[in-house]
């Protein structure tokens, strides 16, 4: 089984500053690289305390790259409705080549209301320039001249400029909540899922997750290629009480700063965001308690969160937990201690891809 981080800034500036932030990333980044981890990876958000840290996942993604040996950078993800697609693919190349081809590719929707608001764009657009976007970047990386006519881009004769390290291109990932659409359109194209399991019920996104495959395996891409990887807050001590009480005021932070990001949702409603509405709510009213009752987290002792892992494995299949030890305003040493020990007791208790649902 294969192992991830996912640094998901939502910490306020009485926890730390940004610069802060950004050094203790850097630190669990390397030592993660040591303990074997498989990849790490980070958003891109704007405005709020949820995510607004991180408004280019490239930057961190380079600073790590130069940092580490062997662990896979991700974007978790990049949004194509903020951004021009053909400057994304020159960014996004350049850096698997600073990785030297060890970068993956996440795509996103984005889901926020001011975002849209801010960058003028309508969120009735989201889908279409997502899937526009995709297909530019992808289309620069495989060819040598590109001329597009699209809906929202045009260009003729371009040549891009640094082409990527890995061939046809870095592996694609799909960042979805909670549209199966976007499950199984990524499964159609042959690209990775990454999912996020507290946003929701599990036998909502256990359902979707179903859905990818199948559209995976209906498409006819080879069986048993495709990847899934889930997102979770992971906080790990040597006792139980430990855990539950460490984690408890992040945990609060995190749904605080959320909370907060998604407020204009109660004016702001789209047709492209059908059971977003829901998802807020349910995310919303989480507290730590409900997170353990429902096993949307990994948090606990090293056994009990192997018993959490492997709820997860039994739901979903072979699957690469993403995990967040640096959430809600985590210090070093907890973040630290959490990566350890997962690395020591954790770990070696998944040692071969289990089978696939």
């Amino acid at each position: 089984m294969k192992f991830g981080l996912n640094f998901f800034p939502s910490f306020r500036a009485s926890d730390y500053s940004t610069a802060e932030y950004f050094a203790q990333c850097l630190r669990l980044a390397e030592r993660a690289d040591q303990l074997g981890f498989n990849s790490v990876k980070t958003v891109e958000h704007y405005f709020f305390d949820y995510g607004g840290h991180s408004p280019n996942p490239v930057v961190l993604l380079s600073a790590i790259a130069a940092r580490t040996q062997r662990i896979r950078p991700i974007t978790g993800a990049v949004i194509p409705a903020f951004n021009n697609p053909v400057k994304l693919a020159a960014e996004l190349a350049a850096l698997d080549n600073i990785s030297n081809g060890r970068l993956d590719v996440g795509f996103g929707r984005a889901f926020i209301p001011k975002e849209f608001e801010v960058f003028g764009v309508s969120m009735d657009e989201s889908r279409a320039r997502f899937e526009e976007g995709i297909d530019i970047v992808t289309r620069l990386w495989t060819h040598d001249r590109v001329s597009y006519e699209g809906t929202f881009h045009r260009f003729r004769d371009v040549h891009l400029m640094p082409r990527p390290v890995q061939k046809p291109h870095p592996p694609i990932w799909v960042a979805s909540v909670a549209s199966v659409e976007s499950f199984i359109w990524a499964g159609r194209h042959g690209y990775n899922v990454m999912i996020v399991p507290y946003a929701g019920s599990i036998e909502k996104v256990r359902d979707m997750v179903r859905a990818y495959r199948q559209a995976w395996r209906e498409a006819g891409h080879p069986p048993g290629k495709e990847q899934v990887q889930s997102s979770l807050h992971c906080y790990v001590a040597e006792t139980h009480e430990a855990a539950v009480e460490g984690a408890r005021p992040r945990v609060e932070r995190y749904i605080e700063v959320f909370t907060e990001a998604v407020s204009s949702w109660a004016t702001h409603q789209s047709g492209q965001y059908a059971n977003y509405s829901k998802m807020v709510e349910a995310i919303a009213r989480t507290t730590i308690e409900s997170m353990l009752a429902d096993r949307q987290a990994l948090i606990g002792t090293p056994d009990e969160v192997i018993e959490q892992l492997q709820y997860h494995v039994d739901v979903f299949g072979d699957f690469e937990p993403s995990m967040q030890v640096n959430f809600g305003g985590i210090s070093d040493k907890e973040a630290l201690r959490t990566l350890e020990l997962f690395a020591s007791d954790v770990m070696p208790k998944f040692p071969l891809p289990t089978a696939r649902r």
